[in-house]
Formats: structure tokens, sequence, C-alpha cells
């Protein structure tokens, strides 16, 4: 494999270009940038992001149980606390303030957000290790490239309205904060992949893509929803 970037996740960074710029034209991103978003729509992609919060804090909590550098398993676990508490926390208070309305029907999981949480979870718990981190790279990337590009209409939105929820949501994955978790999540895979066999390699461009599939399609079918066969 002819990798020409300085580090690994600059490759994989690369390989999905045509991938990222599909997700940067999603209807549902410009909207929620805009604040345009439908109510609805905005409380059933926060349904659905809590469930997925719950199965990738698992897969983060597997993925830190299988490192073998025990500095970089703290940062997955700590990963999977912030997920399981502080992400979390942000989607029931949107949840529960009033703002959003009830859901029509019971909470259950969509055929993307299954799919994309069962797909971490499988590999953090059967792949190799670093094909595992390659695989939770995305949601910690793809989500702060996206929120660092959505902030400056995000600041106008909250500027009109300081309690706007969409406004609330983008800002909070453009802070500081969570931009440093990221830089430190690429150099772990970038650590794992130094220490990757060429097969490895191989299989961790491989994982990135496919979660970066779902990335896409999880944020499209909230406002595209792609429903269970009818029983």
């Amino acid at each position: 494999m002819n990798i020409s970037q300085d580090t690994y996740t600059d490759f994989l960074w690369a390989q999905t270009e045509q991938l990222r710029k599909s997700i940067d034209d999603l209807e549902f991103l410009r909207r929620l940038g805009d604040g345009t978003l439908p109510l609805d729509v905005f409380r059933t992609y926060i349904d659905q992001d809590a469930l997925y919060l719950e199965g990738y804090a698992k897969a983060l909590a597997l993925l830190a149980a299988r490192c073998p550098d025990p500095a970089t398993a703290g940062f997955w676990a700590k990963a999977a606390a912030t997920a399981a508490t502080v992400e979390l926390s942000l989607h029931q208070n949107l949840l529960s303030g009033g703002t959003l309305p009830e859901p029509a029907d019971p909470v259950t999981h969509s055929p993307a957000c299954l799919g994309y949480v069962s797909y971490l979870i499988a590999a953090a718990a059967t792949e190799p290790y670093a094909v595992a981190a390659a695989a939770v790279l995305p949601c910690f990337w793809i989500y702060a490239d996206v929120g660092r590009r959505l902030a400056s209409s995000a600041k106008d939105v909250l500027a009109a309205d300081p309690n706007h929820p969409y406004a609330q949501w983008v800002a909070t994955y453009d802070s500081p904060e969570f931009q440093e978790e990221v830089t430190a999540a690429c150099a772990a895979v970038d650590r794992a992949a130094e220490a990757a066999t060429e097969e490895q390699r191989a299989a961790m461009l491989d994982a990135f893509v496919i979660a970066s599939r779902y990335e896409l399609m999880f944020w499209d079918t909230a406002l595209h929803p792609s429903p269970w066969p009818a029983a």
C-alpha cells in the first residue's frame, strides 16, 4: 500500500475525501447549521444519537480493555466515560427541556443506528486492536470537522436566540476540549498503525471507510428515514 501522507490518519482522511464531501452536502447538516431543521427531525436525531452513544461507549470501553498501552487505554476509557455521561447528559437535557416535541412512537434503534453501533461493538470485541481503533475514529473526527465548519452559522443563530437547541449542540462539538480529544484519538490510531502489520493497516482503512459511511447514513436518515420493513 503506497502511503504518501505524513501520518496514517492523514492517509485515512485523504482516502475518504469524497465521502466526507457527501457528508458536508447533506441537507440535514445544512439545515442544522442555519437553524431551519424541523423540530421533530432534530428530536428524531437526538433520540437516535442517545441510543448510539450508549453503544459507542461500550465499544470504547472494549477498545480500552484490549489496548496494549496503559496510557492509551486510559484515554479510551476516559472517552467511554465522556460519551456515557457528558454527551448523554447534553442529549437528555435537550430531550427533557420542553423545546422538542414528544415522539409519536416509542424510541427504538433505526436501521442505521443499530447497524453502526453493532459494527463498532463487534469491531472492538473481535478485530485486532489497531483495526478497532480505526473503526471508532470517524465518530470523533468527522463530528469535530463538521462542528467546526458549522460553528460560524451557529454563532449567528445563537446571537438571535441564545437558547436555540441546534446551535447549542453544534457549539459543544466545536469546543476546544472536544477538538483536543480528537487530536489525541488520531495520535492513538497513528501509534497503532505503526505497530500494525501491512494486512492490519489495510483492514484499518476498510474499518475507517465503513464507519465513515455509517456517519453519513446516520445523519441523512434523521431527515430521510429508512424505516424497518413491516412485521
